[in-house]
């Protein structure tokens, strides 16, 4: 068994798809049609159920992918090791990531990083905060920033960014002249939010939830753009950090909440008691400096 093997059968499963599968890994898809062939033969067993639409995963192919995500974290922490001791002139950083990055200065500290180590290969994911925290459970990526982290024991924490959430409207709607408004005036306005899973997401629920509202969401968008663009011209109005908000300027209205205060906080987040891969290692000695400096990253030397 090749860990090129591994690697398509972890891709073909979590993409459920060969194409898309092919497309991540830069190959054929008839190349890698015939690499989970190989593998099944070598393992006697068929991995995938394949039909029209959808490929899923047999008993045996569930059985074998935490295993091959294991092998191949493994594979990748001992490439990291003898990286280390080459003092970092080769190696991957992985890293998954929220959207609005430059809200705590990731393309800052990205520059920086690359400066100080040329030789590492830099990777990005980005997804919501909920996968976020699956693909560093799973090894798939080294670091995450997310929102609304998780405070499990098995994850070590730095703060990056808070942010109180507001009220956000049109510049026109009659909410935007009042300074402060309870969250029950919203109860009969159309909401426009993100997906179920996003981190803005789930502390707006909380907080209309604490108020005994439960939102019904008109919009629906997993992209920022947009769903500032349908509050601007009237569609809706939303709850969001007012650092989000206040990237229109004075296109739109951010109003202060009545009564308790909602903040939202960027994170980043690694496996305790730290990342085990030392170019991601490098990367949290970064941050750690910063917050013992006291500061917020901007991606700004201080």
């Amino acid at each position: 068994m090749e860990l090129r093997q591994l690697e398509a059968f972890i891709a073909v499963a979590e993409e459920r798809n060969f194409t898309r599968a092919a497309a991540r890994l830069y190959v054929a898809q008839s190349g890698l049609s015939a690499t989970i062939r190989s593998l099944e033969r070598e393992l006697q067993a068929h991995l995938f159920t394949r039909t029209t639409r959808r490929v899923e995963l047999t008993a045996a192919g569930g059985a074998l992918l935490a295993e091959a995500r294991r092998t191949l974290a493994s594979a990748h922490a001992a490439l990291e090791a003898v990286a280390a001791v080459q003092g970092l002139r080769r190696g991957t950083l992985t890293l998954g990531v929220m959207q609005a990055t430059s809200l705590f200065g990731l393309p800052g500290l990205l520059a920086r990083y690359r400066t100080a180590y040329p030789g590492i290969e830099l990777r990005l994911q980005q997804a919501s905060a909920v996968e976020l925290g699956r693909l560093l459970g799973e090894h798939s990526v080294d670091v995450i920033f997310r929102a609304e982290p998780d405070e499990s024991s098995g994850l070590v924490s730095i703060p990056l960014a808070h942010s109180p959430l507001v009220v956000v409207s049109s510049a026109d709607s009659a909410l935007g002249g009042k300074p402060a408004v309870r969250l029950h005036a919203l109860s009969d306005r159309a909401l426009v939010g993100f997906p179920l899973g996003w981190a803005v997401r789930t502390i707006s629920d909380r907080a209309f939830r604490t108020s005994g509202i439960e939102p019904h969401y008109a919009f629906e968008v997993n992209d920022t753009e947009t769903l500032l663009d349908l509050v601007e011209v009237g569609l809706g109005v939303a709850v969001l950090p007012e650092a989000i908000a206040q990237s229109r300027g004075a296109r739109l209205r951010q109003i202060a909440i009545s009564g308790r205060r909602w903040e939202w906080t960027i994170t980043a987040q690694a496996l305790a008691p730290e990342p085990p891969n030392p170019a991601a290692r490098a990367l949290w000695t970064m941050l750690a400096d910063k917050e013992d400096q006291g500061e917020a990253y901007t991606g700004q030397d201080p």
